[in-house]
């Protein structure tokens, strides 16, 4: 029986509302009276499948804690340079914001985007260039906010200091997403497509990830024993233990009650260390053995030193658009926030192809493509007005959930969707999340934010890295994206050129790491003389030219609902557009933008040992 279906029997069956399906040792999927399933073997629900209501909200909550990692993760990493390091109260409502707001984008990405089933969620293409922003010299937060003795995160002068910062990213979030919206819907995805390869984006992606050791150093050495702990845990779960069910009591089918495998710590390996390391720093803060004096090592491994949040934390809140106040703009902010836009937008569209071939779905059209990516920038613009102090993006870990637990169906997502909007709602919930002792964070941040490097570094497996040409432009690329930022902020003074904004928009483009290495890659990548098989672009599009057969048509999954686009798709004049389903579909869809670097995450990620390794 396949190690991915986690709710089945020792008899290999799954109990659904029109009997019990059986899996097979070759992956067929039959009902009780031994009629095929779906033509999809390989899955229990198909994408146009509805499992039953109960199942629904299960495998919903599922992929919400799939994704909680990473949203929970941004606002944390966010929260120093947002002058916040000493208010958890506000961290919480953060992080009950983003809940809220990816599950808005999460419905109009499945309802009316690229209408598969990928959950939306915080973006850490963002996190980069925003903390690029927030070092300027007029963004550095006073002394006073960083001393937890000084600062009174109830007084007005406080609330200001943290306030007009967020306001400052809202600004520059809802400018850039603009782009993405209009780069979506006027179908500019698929020319923009042809320019970049596995070479642009291993050095953009991986530098999302590798600039913030230096953050993640500073969170875990708070109690180095707890973080190694905390990597420990999680690295036994994710890759010793992914492989051994553990035997669930269940209630329900022919046997009533009987045991069904579920392979627990191949699905929530990051989750579970989480809470056993904080339930051990609980018991240490219990027991006195960790610090009691905030200037002693190891105080803040402690449990009690955030345990005022979750009293003062509301029960029910909900979030509104310019909660902050009203967002300002900056150039400086407007063009960091695009690098983060453009890597956002190469990443979702390999998500969009890695999804399809997950849920047994043709391969997406391009119009479904320019919605998808459309309503992603949407998203953002929304994130951005309900003061996230981040975007939104495909969650690429989510995707892998798919594969692991053979359960491709859209109403899931759905589902999943409004799970996020109550999160979001019951302030306790984010409080909850705020309390996470901060070398419990750390360990966490070096196991996902080494994943984050590996998997823009595993983009180069169709590249041939015997040319020197490629092996120049990649180590070249990646080189300068650690170098040059390093050298600007140590010397932003040499780069002034006496006109103020301009020295901002240089000062936050240099120090974004991602940006210098993407950028490289991508003028490299496309100026040196080199074959389409040795860039590895000829074997990205083979791999979508081999894509798995379907008995699906594109039109059956990529069509808006309720019959929308055939009601309206008449007229010539709404034809034309790039981001409204064809009249004539093929079986096969439209392959088109094929040099993506997570095309070959795809593959990978049906084996991804829990679907938290990536980005938690």
């Amino acid at each position: 029986m396949d190690s991915g279906v986690s709710n089945c029997g020792h008899d290999g069956s799954l109990q659904t509302d029109d009997g019990v399906l059986s899996f097979h040792t070759d992956g067929q999927v039959t009902r009780k009276d031994g009629q095929p399933k779906s033509p999809r073997s390989h899955l229990a629900y198909g994408v146009l499948d509805i499992p039953p209501w109960y199942l629904c909200i299960f495998l919903g909550i599922q992929h919400f804690l799939t994704a909680l990692g990473g949203m929970v993760a941004v606002p944390l990493i966010l929260a120093k340079d947002l002058c916040l390091q000493h208010d958890p109260l506000t961290q919480s409502y953060l992080i009950s914001t983003i809940f809220f707001v990816s599950g808005i984008c999460t419905l109009l990405q499945v309802l009316f985007g690229v209408r598969l089933p990928i959950l939306q969620g915080s973006t850490f293409g963002f996190v980069a260039p925003s903390l690029a922003m927030l070092s300027l010299p007029s963004w550095k937060c006073p002394e006073w906010t960083l001393n937890a003795s000084q600062v009174n995160v109830s007084s007005p002068e406080f609330t200001e200091e943290w306030q007009k910062r967020i306001r400052e990213l809202q600004g520059a979030i809802m400018v850039a997403s603009c782009i993405q919206i209009l780069v979506g819907f006027s179908g500019l995805i698929g020319f923009l497509m042809r320019f970049i390869g596995p070479l642009t984006i291993a050095p953009t992606i991986s530098l999302m990830a590798l600039p913030l050791f230096d953050s993640v150093g500073n969170d875990a050495g708070i109690h180095w024993g707890i973080s190694f702990m905390t990597i420990f845990l999680i690295t036994l779960f994710s890759q010793f233990l992914k492989n051994i069910p553990v035997p669930v009591p269940v209630y329900g089918g022919e046997k009533k009650c009987h045991t069904s495998k579920f392979y627990l710590f191949q699905v929530f390996p990051v989750l579970l260390a989480l809470c056993i390391s904080w339930f051990i720093c609980f018991v240490l803060t219990v027991t006195n053995t960790l610090p009691s004096s905030p200037i002693d090592y190891g105080y803040l491994a402690r449990t009690d030193t955030k345990s005022n949040v979750l009293r003062q934390a509301p029960w029910f809140r909900i979030p509104y658009p310019g909660q902050w106040g009203r967002p300002t703009i900056s150039l400086a902010g407007v063009f960091g926030i695009i690098a983060g836009v453009v890597s956002s937008m190469v990443e979702s569209v390999g998500d969009y192809y890695a999804c399809a071939r997950l849920v047994g779905a043709p391969p997406p059209p391009k119009h479904a493509i320019n919605r998808g990516i459309g309503i992603e920038g949407l998203g953002c613009l929304l994130a951005g007005a309900w003061g996230t102090g981040n975007g939104t993006t495909s969650f690429s870990e989510n995707v892998g959930a798919l594969g692991i637990t053979k359960v491709g169906s859209r109403m899931v997502i759905v589902t999943a969707g409004f799970v996020l909007l109550l999160m979001g709602i019951f302030g306790k919930i984010g409080a909850v999340f705020a309390t996470i002792p901060t070398p419990v964070i750390g360990g966490m941040f070096l196991v996902m934010f080494g994943i984050i490097s590996a998997v823009g570094i595993s983009s180069l497996q169709y590249v041939d890295m015997n040319s020197s040409r490629n092996l120049f432009v990649f180590g070249f690329s990646i080189y300068c994206g650690l170098t040059i930022p390093n050298w600007v902020k140590k010397n932003p003074e040499k780069l002034q050129t006496g006109i103020l904004q301009l020295d901002q928009v240089i000062q936050v483009l240099l120090t974004t790491d991602m940006f210098v290495g993407g950028f490289l890659g991508f003028l490299l990548d496309n100026t040196i003389p080199g074959s389409l098989e040795e860039r590895g672009i000829l074997v990205w599009n083979q791999v979508q030219e081999n894509s798995k057969e379907t008995t699906l048509k594109s039109s059956e999954v990529y069509d808006f609902p309720w019959g929308i686009g055939t009601k309206f798709c008449t007229s010539s004049y709404i034809r034309v557009l790039p981001f409204w389903p064809r009249l004539d579909h093929s079986g096969k869809g439209e392959v088109g933008m094929s040099q993506l670097a997570h095309y070959s995450q795809a593959s990978s990620r049906k084996h991804l040992s829990g679907a938290v390794e990536t980005r938690m």
